[in-house]
């Protein structure tokens, strides 16, 4: 697949899944305001219920006992007047409700008597009544405020007293949300000014009508969480995928060139020794078969390489333990690797100061791992080579470090340096050889040993690979 591809197919997903989750924020939102629609729809029945029977229940004998009390202190000694000549007028007298009568046109006088004397156990009483009428279980703060004090003359239940000209109402703090509510409604429905009003806050509300679309929500966040999980592990595995794609068809060309090699120069020696020059030297003979010999086990080492990687994979690799002494490995690794060195004037220097060098592990394995990482020094430095070996002990361990003046490797080649098959890039460098094998099988290796491996390298300033490899070998 393309670049261009992937990245259309992201584009698309990206815009597919913001698309998706812009209508679910939509539709979410549309439910929230319908549910407080229906929950205010909820409140102004019940509480406009409750005036309803807050003004049925007002009886006309407490009304005139409070208008007689008023009258002598002469605070409205003209509107009770035009009271009792309304209470003894036929029209009243003669009305078959007369009790309805009376009220109608009492608080038409004086609503403000009207609401003082509401009786605060029967508006409590009324409104857990009527909020369950309407199925609503929720905390609410309640009050009722007057004009005439400007402040609430009832709070939740209780009367509100009065010390000298303030009320102890203005020292609650819940009176400023109460009194700014949205639920409010006047008692009396009077062209002037209300006398006072009945005001309701809920400081749950919001948690309610959220509570309420909690199951639509989390289940939008799941199954959104899920399709982003799924888009983003479909995007990663095709990116991994085309990666492998390449490493494996460079793979295939380095194998391909690998081979290549021995099987000209062994086809050359063939052709030779046909040769009628050649076929009767027996010196000369003897020196191709060695040609042929060479090459041959040069492409059986490279096989072998690719089957052993094959059966890590499987987990079928065979570590035969035995006693090892790990400063041996190395000199002997130094030794055959200073020939190719020491020709490109290069050195190679020991630095063994590890008191204790004897580990448990396959001697194979072992001595491989020590001569790639010579190998690798060697190969990814471009000027002199200089290449130093140094052990020392650990904790239960030794660690060894393979230091060169190499060409280095970027952040991003460190983090995928022990991958099968990957190949540090190296420019307009192409004499550098190999499967890209080598690390992936030292880290393999390693690890199947209990160890660990771990690399420090810069751009232009070479690499160091450590390895630590455990005095005994623990069991599985």
């Amino acid at each position: 697949m393309s670049k261009q591809a992937i990245w259309a197919i992201i584009i698309l997903m990206t815009a597919s899944v913001i698309g998706v989750s812009l209508i679910q924020f939509f539709w979410i939102k549309e439910a929230h305001s319908l549910n407080a629609h229906n929950f205010d729809d909820r409140v102004y029945l019940a509480i406009n219920r409750v005036k309803e029977r807050l003004i049925e229940d007002v009886k006309t004998e407490d009304f005139f006992a409070e208008y007689q009390k008023q009258k002598k202190l002469n605070e409205r000694g003209n509107r009770i007047d035009l009271f009792e000549k309304i209470i003894k007028s036929p029209t009243v007298t003669n009305t078959p409700n007369y009790n309805y009568e009376i009220l109608s046109n009492l608080m038409l006088i004086d609503p403000i008597s009207f609401l003082e004397n509401i009786s605060n156990e029967n508006l409590d009483e009324y409104l857990k009544s009527e909020f369950r009428n309407q199925g609503i279980d929720l905390e609410y703060q309640y009050g009722v405020y007057s004009n005439k004090t400007k402040s609430f003359i009832i709070l939740n239940g209780n009367y509100v007293a009065e010390i000298g000209a303030v009320s102890q109402a203005s020292n609650i703090a819940d009176d400023v949300r109460l009194e700014k509510t949205d639920y409010s409604i006047p008692l009396f429905d009077q062209d002037k000014e209300e006398p006072g009003y009945l005001n309701l806050f809920f400081p749950t509300k919001s948690k309610f009508l959220w509570r309420n679309l909690l199951p639509i929500l989390l289940s939008s966040i799941l199954f959104t969480g899920l399709i982003l999980f799924c888009f983003s592990y479909t995007i990663y595995v095709i990116l991994r995928q085309k990666q492998i794609s390449i490493i494996k068809n460079d793979f295939i060309n380095n194998m391909t060139h690998e081979f290549k090699t021995p099987i000209a120069t062994i086809s050359l020696a063939t052709d030779s020794i046909l040769s009628p020059k050649i076929i009767h030297d027996e010196s000369k003979i003897r020196r191709f078969l060695g040609i042929i010999k060479e090459e041959n086990k040069r492409m059986l080492n490279q096989v072998e390489k690719v089957l052993q990687m094959a059966q890590i994979d499987k987990r079928e690799m065979d570590i035969k333990r035995t006693t090892l002494d790990l400063h041996q490995i190395i000199h002997q690794a130094a030794d055959h690797a200073s020939l190719m060195i020491e020709s490109r004037n290069g050195s190679i220097n020991l630095k063994l100061d590890a008191k204790n060098s004897i580990v448990e592990g396959d001697l194979t394995h072992v001595s491989n791992v020590v001569s790639n990482l010579i190998d690798n020094a060697e190969k990814y430095t471009t000027d002199i080579p200089h290449i130093s070996i140094l052990t020392k002990n650990l904790k239960d361990g030794i660690q060894f470090t393979v230091q060169d003046n190499g060409i280095g490797m970027t952040k991003e080649s460190v983090k995928h340096i022990f991958e099968k098959f990957y190949r540090i890039p190296t420019g307009n460098v192409h004499n550098i050889k190999g499967f890209g094998l080598g690390l992936s099988y030292v880290k393999a290796i390693v690890e199947a040993h209990g160890g660990k491996v771990s690399v420090q390298s810069e751009i232009g300033k070479g690499s160091n690979f450590s390895i630590f490899l455990p005095f005994k070998i623990k069991n599985d």
